[in-house]
This record gives C-alpha cells, sequence and structure tokens, in this order.
C-alpha cells in the first residue's frame, strides 16, 4: 500500500500542476465583449472621407454577386476576405490580402461611436476570432458576404446575432 499511497500524491501534484500551467497560458486570442448596439449608438457618427465614402459606394455595386469560398472578384464571386479585398483595391487603390483575421491586423482599432464608413467590421461567426469582415457604410449598416447560402448584402449591427458577434472596427483610410 505505500506505492499507491505515493501514486496518490503524485497524482495529486500533477494535477495541480496542470492546472496552475492552464491558468498561466496565453488566450488563443483577445476576448472581446460582444457589443449591444441600439439606434442611439450610431447618431453622432464622424464624417468618412471622400476615399472611405467611395469604398462604401463602390461595395454598394456588388450587391446581390454571389458567394464563392476563396472568391475575390464578381465574376466567381466574393467570401466576405475577398469581396474587402475586391472593393479597396478598386475603390481606393489599396492591395489587401489575407483573410478576415489577417486584415483584422491592418489599419487601427476604432472605437464603436467613432466608426465612419469604409471601416472594417470584424466579427466571430465560427467560434474564433475574426472569422468574418464587411464594410461599414455608416448609420449602424455594413455590407459583406454571408456565406455559400447567402450573396452580398447589408446588415444592421443592431440586429442581435451581429450585435453578439462583434469583436471591433478597424480603419484603413483617413
Amino acid at each position: 500500500m505505500p506505492l499507491y499511497g505515493h501514486m496518490k500524491h503524485t497524482l495529486a501534484a500533477l494535477l495541480v500542476l496542470l492546472t496552475l500551467a492552464g491558468c498561466g497560458t496565453a488566450p488563443r486570442a483577445p476576448y472581446v465583449t460582444p457589443a449591444r448596439f441600439t439606434e442611439a449608438t450610431f447618431r453622432n457618427e464622424p464624417e468618412s472621407s471622400a476615399a472611405a465614402r467611395e469604398v462604401g459606394l463602390y461595395s454598394l455595386m456588388l450587391l446581390q454577386t454571389g458567394y464563392e469560398f476563396g472568391g475575390k472578384n464578381p465574376v466567381a464571386g466574393f467570401d466576405c476576405s475577398g469581396l474587402v479585398a475586391y472593393v479597396y483595391r478598386e475603390a481606393a487603390g489599396l492591395a489587401l490580402r489575407g483573410n478576415a483575421a489577417s486584415l483584422a491586423r491592418d489599419g487601427r482599432e476604432v472605437p464603436v461611436d467613432q466608426m465612419r464608413t469604409g471601416d472594417l467590421v470584424f466579427f466571430n461567426t465560427l467560434g474564433r476570432p475574426f472569422s468574418h469582415v464587411g464594410i461599414y457604410l455608416g448609420r449602424g449598416e455594413f455590407v459583406h458576404a454571408p456565406n455559400s447560402r447567402g450573396r452580398v448584402r447589408v446588415e444592421k449591427l443592431t440586429i442581435r446575432y451581429w450585435s453578439q458577434h462583434f469583436e471591433m472596427a478597424r480603419t484603413l483610410l483617413d
């Protein structure tokens, strides 16, 4: 029985170490409390630059374009990051690359009450941070390529789903 007692203490010590190690690990991505938007959130938006307004208008020209995973042009269809990259290249002359998560590292973060037309809005839609991106249009609306069951469309941030999955906004244009 002394061997069993020794194993019991060793197992207990191992469990304590594993618990402490788990507490010390860095999170995979920053946790952002989901925003709860109301119409009032967007009442006093700052004015957008001409380039940012062009991004917003150009994105509206692509409404109803089909969805295609990895799609980067209106003929093939768009996924969310492909839409953003295409619009920014065509409307603002900016070359953007990568998926939504990599786009979330570009530009600078913008507080919700300071979002302007042309800013990028990021969401956690797949259980991982920054898994979806859209282009903010102003007044609480954004355009995006939702998924294989949808087409490029405009949504409201005040819709419960988008409000709960919102992570942050970033600006690429000043």
